[in-house]
């Protein structure tokens, strides 16, 4: 390890418990003590709140350990689990068996979500308060909770819990069998549009309720122009709202897909007025962080093309480096402000305090989006073949190594 035991430690004002003494708490076991290389940078760990790790019950797709240690190898070291699962952590009972697994599994530190719904059905809120002192929040992602009426008793409970709604935006009745964003590409292509309507019409309704709630509320992977107006609007009245957008929206565009089914996710890839427009979000503040989104499928069924394949992209490992090469370098935002995006805002929104973790990255370092080098086990991803800067040399978690390239 001697050869980047010489770096730099990412200085932010926004974040001052990263220290050098911190810092070298965790680094100790490595004997370092000098910090003067400009070949190194030392970041506090990431942390993802939007990861799929799919275990319990599609453990074919991947696995708590499998998905840990991907997201080790991105530089995460916290990671919040969705609750698409099997069984879907909607009581105590059946969330213990993934907190069982995580116990016994994860290489790094694990937050599971509990849902919102029983069997995120829509039906019947969970047993909400059986779950609060082992969830983060409350989320049905995968799903969004169309009824109003649902929506607003699962705000007051969380609420008065203590915990935040973290929603999937998605009005089912305006999908009408869509798979890709209603525009350029679909019409060009007559594949079935997603419009962009089905994200913002609820996310304005939930607005709404967090108004009259006072719940705390989180936006899940925003995609189009509306979506960002709407938050920055809740945001100027004091409404206590926080969103994220993925990688892939702020780099790509519908005028980027190709008939693969590495280029599905939900929501969809949008126009470049959209992606534009969540680049003057992350600008401004109204996009709090970026998140993965990371959802690993099977090989089978991620290659069935764009009709047909399952909704969901792996990203969780080449996250930071896409976002460094295509917004940092192009001095679209600082180095700074990345962290901020991804290590910070999601602490502060959640209440976590930093724990000793950090990853180590060779900026310079230029590589190529490889597939076979993942460890996750699901490999579908848009960038495939891309050439990034950066590359992570060592994640430390709560002071023990969670991933070292040599």
């Amino acid at each position: 390890m001697n050869n980047i035991i010489n770096a730099q430690i990412c200085t932010l004002t926004s974040f001052p418990q990263f220290t050098k003494e911190t810092v070298l708490g965790a680094f100790s076991e490595f004997g370092a003590s000098v910090y003067n290389s400009s070949q190194y940078m030392i970041f506090p760990g990431f942390c993802d709140v939007h990861v799929h790790l799919r275990q319990p019950g599609f453990s074919y797709k991947e696995t708590i350990k499998s998905g840990t240690q991907a997201s080790a190898h991105g530089g995460y070291t916290t990671v919040f689990s969705m609750p698409n699962l099997k069984p879907v952590p909607d009581s105590a009972e059946h969330l213990k068996e993934q907190l069982d697994i995580i116990k016994k599994d994860a290489v790094i530190n694990v937050l599971p979500y509990g849902a919102i719904t029983v069997g995120q059905n829509g039906e019947e809120l969970s047993d909400m308060e059986g779950m609060a002192k082992d969830v983060i929040a409350f989320s049905d992602d995968g799903r969004g909770v169309q009824s109003e009426e649902m929506m607003k008793e699962a705000m007051q409970r969380a609420k008065a819990l203590g915990k935040i709604i973290v929603a999937h935006c998605e009005d089912n009745s305006l999908l009408h069998g869509g798979y890709i964003h209603d525009g350029v590409y679909a019409s060009k292509h007559s594949h079935r549009g997603i419009c962009s309507e089905s994200e913002w019409k609820p996310i304005k309704r939930d607005l709404e309720l967090c108004r009259q709630t006072g719940c705390a509320y989180h936006v899940c992977h925003i995609s189009c122009k509306e979506s960002v107006e709407l938050i920055r609007q809740a945001k100027a009245q004091g409404i206590d709202v926080t969103c994220e957008t993925g990688p892939h929206y702020l780099i790509l565009t519908d005028e980027d897909l190709k008939e693969d089914g590495r280029f599905k996710m939900n929501p969809p890839l949008r126009s470049k007025e959209d992606r534009q427009a969540l680049i003057e979000g992350v600008l401004d503040g109204t996009i709090d962080m970026i998140a993965t989104d990371h959802a690993p499928h099977s090989q089978e069924e991620k290659s069935r093309g764009l009709e047909k394949s399952a909704f969901g992209i792996v990203g969780i490992e080449t996250a930071f480096q896409l976002l460094y090469t295509h917004l940092v370098k192009k001095n679209i935002i600082s180095l700074e402000r990345l962290v901020e995006l991804l290590a910070v805002n999601p602490r502060k929104r959640f209440g976590l305090e930093y724990d000793n973790s950090f990853t180590v990255w060779d900026l310079d370092k230029k590589t190529v989006i490889n597939p076979s080098d993942f460890l996750s086990m699901g490999k579908a991803t848009p960038f495939e073949g891309e050439e990034v800067f950066g590359e992570c040399e060592l994640t430390v978690c709560n002071g023990k190594t969670a991933y070292k390239k040599f």
